[in-house]
């Protein structure tokens, strides 16, 4: 199977994206065709052995749209295409304003309470001819300017898959014939000049065009976050060879080549500091405010803003590895998906276009059978014609995704598809891995017991003695020293003792480190610390005897410390009314403390590494909708298996594949944000479909005539063509209200 992402061409409307995946889906081969009428792309899946690219062009064309293959290093070209499209459609708007606001003065001037003036040769009781043929000259060049909407609305109708384009050419299309015919019958009889709808076809056209054009500027505006991510990379870098600096386009840069990165420029690539040190800005990618203090050995991300000091970094991905660019990518995918409530909309406007022809052409014989004029009877089909467009019906889902993915990846939430959003507002069970998410991930001081020496002494005493150890919790001793800027001594003899501790010589003397089990084999009491060794014991956390000379000086604690925002953020998320449970495969006594410390609901304890995906499951049998939240190897099957996985982004790549929503920052509130932002996007999206169908449902009836069968009006078709656009524009415009939502 290969999958492959097209853009689409002369898509105007939902209609129009449901035909393209209509004609496509009955391909032999095809397994998955999805189009997006808010980024105009087809992501389509097929057999490569029954159907080729040039195949799925050919059936697109036939449907009567064009379609390209989207090349992502053509992605910029495309851009500029698509921008060049909007100025030629601006362009276009003008002049169509242009030639419709004299049409209007003089079709619709006598109609006003006041007279305006008008040259004797257009006077529609004077000259009628001259009067007819002025506003005859006038339509035609504001349909030349809108001719787009009679190309492709008539291509499409014949082709068998109407669209808006077709609805407006036909009902705008009669009402300039009629028009027409009445103006050759002028000088016959002058009454025919009281049955001219010029206005009613170049006002329509022309509100219809600045309605699509309005709806293209604010299409463009759901995506701005790619744009602002793809602008975050710079295009040259400066490499360091053998001492000399020269400036070079990023995209030659090579993996393990050394950049200089001054004060106040943008790091091109990912990266490790090998020299200097900053203040770093990762705020667009992480979501993180506050700069982070970059050392030798820290990990600097490609598109993040150096501040205030010159380093050197060695880079470590190029190209579409790097992190800002699997965030773009991410953010793409997430906004070519479709979300499954907008299903529903796409299945209505397929047969919304057909149905609505019907309904005008049956409304038109109503009103003839019951007597009305022709005039009558074509402004009423007209109206229903043009205020029915779907447009609405199929922006209101995928703008609202492009928008909320966009606002999530703003705060470091990746979202990778529509679904994911769509499902994550239905989460009512949240389960936390403990290390690593709930927690530090690893081991620190937090307690130092001394009897007739200072904790500081104690502790340069056994981080000296430590250096030589690579065990976990002898390097937390080793690195809380150092933090503390201690001066560190060389040991004169080390031995690891397997499964006890160590045994050390320092200025000669011999001191051991390590568990009540090597203190008993040496046969020192604990004494008066005894008591302190059981709390620490009750806390979960490892108690570390420092004994020298067959006396214990103290005990050192090392523990996975809590991350200072988990209890307020596993808070945060259960007054959502999501349950939370921490899943570790620490001992019970240790996680029942770490448990009660952020507030949890329940605890699974002593659960091995592969049983993780189980207990999720055995959740979901029990009828919850889960979210895995983890950021190790061992959590991806878990993740996979949760109705949606969440990966803490410093966590593996494999958890992170694994995932249906990444975070960027190690942060629980993350988690209260993702869930907070479905909520609001699919809410965003009921009000869109609400309005869209609402609109349609009262409007159709309203442009039938219904009102006027109980003494209302007859819909005018300018006010018809005027509230179509209204009703694109707004739900847009609501969608971009997302825009501003805090997190």
């Amino acid at each position: 199977m290969k999958k492959e992402v097209y853009l689409i061409k002369g898509m105007t409307c939902a209609s129009c994206s449901s035909a393209v995946e209509r004609v496509t889906r009955k391909m032999d081969g095809v397994a998955v065709s999805e189009v997006n009428l808010a980024t105009n792309k087809m992501t389509i899946e097929y057999d490569e052995t029954k159907l080729t690219p040039e195949a799925i062009i050919d059936r697109v064309d036939r449907a009567g749209f064009g379609a390209e293959l989207f090349v992502e290093e053509r992605a910029a070209e495309q851009k500029e295409e698509k921008e060049e499209a909007l100025h030629i459609m601006k362009r276009r708007l003008v002049f169509a304003v242009i030639f419709a606001v004299p049409l209007l003065y003089i079709s619709m001037g006598h109609m006003l309470p006041f007279k305006l003036p008008l040259p004797a040769f257009l006077g529609m009781h004077t000259n009628p001819l001259n009067y007819a043929l002025a506003q005859l000259i006038l339509t035609v060049l504001v349909l030349i300017c809108g001719r787009k909407f009679y190309v492709v609305g008539f291509k499409t109708l014949l082709k068998g898959h109407p669209n808006m384009d077709s609805l407006v050419a036909i009902g705008t299309g009669s009402a300039f014939v009629y028009s027409l015919v009445n103006t050759i019958l002028i000088p016959s009889d002058h009454m025919h000049v009281e049955n001219l709808y010029y206005e009613s076809a170049a006002v329509v056209v022309t509100l219809v065009m600045l309605g699509k054009y309005m709806e293209a500027r604010s299409k463009g505006k759901t995506s701005e976050a790619i744009r602002k991510l793809m602008e975050l990379a710079p295009d040259t870098a400066v490499l360091v060879e053998n001492g000399v600096e020269r400036e070079v386009k990023s995209e030659q840069v090579k993996k393990g080549d050394i950049l200089l990165i001054r004060p106040g420029k943008r790091i091109p690539l990912d990266g490790i500091v090998v020299k200097g040190g900053s203040s770093v800005d990762e705020s667009m990618l992480t979501g993180e405010s506050i700069p982070v203090e970059k050392e030798i050995g820290d990990e600097v991300i490609g598109g993040s803003m150096n501040y205030n000091g010159a380093m050197q970094i060695e880079v470590t991905r190029t190209g579409s590895d790097t992190t800002l660019s699997k965030i773009i990518k991410l953010m793409e995918d997430a906004q070519g998906k479709k979300a499954p409530i907008s299903k529903l909309a796409d299945q209505v406007a397929g047969y919304f276009v057909p149905v609505v022809i019907v309904i005008a052409l049956l409304a038109a014989a109503a009103w003839a059978v019951a007597g009305q004029e022709l005039a009558f009877v074509l402004r009423a089909f007209v109206s229903v014609l043009v205020i029915a467009c779907p447009c609405a019906l199929g922006l209101a889902t995928p703008t609202a995704i492009m928008v909320g993915t966009g606002v999530g990846a703003g705060n470091g939430i990746l979202i990778k598809s529509g679904e994911a959003l769509e499902r994550t507002h239905l989460v009512d069970t949240v389960v936390l891995d403990k290390t690593g998410t709930v927690t530090e991930g690893k081991p620190r001081v937090v307690r130092i017991v001394t009897e007739g020496m200072q904790e500081r002494e104690l502790l340069a005493l056994a981080a000296s003695c430590e250096v030589p150890s690579e065990h976990p919790l002898g390097a937390a001793i080793v690195e809380t020293a150092r933090e503390e800027g201690m001066e560190l001594k060389e040991t004169e003899q080390f031995e690891s003792l397997t499964g006890k501790g160590i045994r050390a010589v320092l200025e000669g003397k011999e001191i051991h480190i390590g568990n009540a089990r090597m203190l008993e084999e040496l046969g020192v009491p604990c004494g008066s610390m005894g008591q302190a060794a059981d709390e620490i014991a009750e806390k979960g956390q490892t108690p570390m005897f420092v004994a020298a000379e067959g006396k214990l000086l103290g005990i050192i604690s090392v523990a996975d410390t809590v991350k200072p925002t988990s209890a307020e953020a596993i808070d945060a998320i259960r007054k959502l009314g999501v349950r939370v449970y921490m899943l570790t495969g620490d001992n019970r006594r240790t996680a029942e403390y770490i448990g009660k410390q952020v507030h949890v609901d329940e605890v699974i304890a002593e659960v091995l590494p592969g049983d993780k995906a189980e207990v999720v499951e055995k959740l979901q049998k029990q009828g919850r909708r889960v979210m895995m939240v983890g950021d190790g190897i061992n959590d991806a099957p878990a993740l996979a298996q949760a109705d949606i996985g969440t990966a803490i982004g410093n966590g593996s790549d494999i958890a992170m594949e694994s995932s249906d929503i990444v975070l960027m920052k190690s942060d629980l509130k993350d988690v209260y944000k993702a869930i907070r932002l479905s909520k609001c996007t699919i809410r965003n999206i009921k009000e869109n479909l609400f309005w869209a169908f609402i609109f349609n449902s009262l409007g159709i009836p309203v442009a039938a005539g219904v009102l006027y069968v109980f003494g209302g009006p007859l819909l005018n078709p300018m006010l018809a063509g005027l509230a179509m656009s209204f009703s694109s524009v707004f739900v847009v415009s609501n969608a971009l209200r997302l825009k501003r939502l805090k997190l």
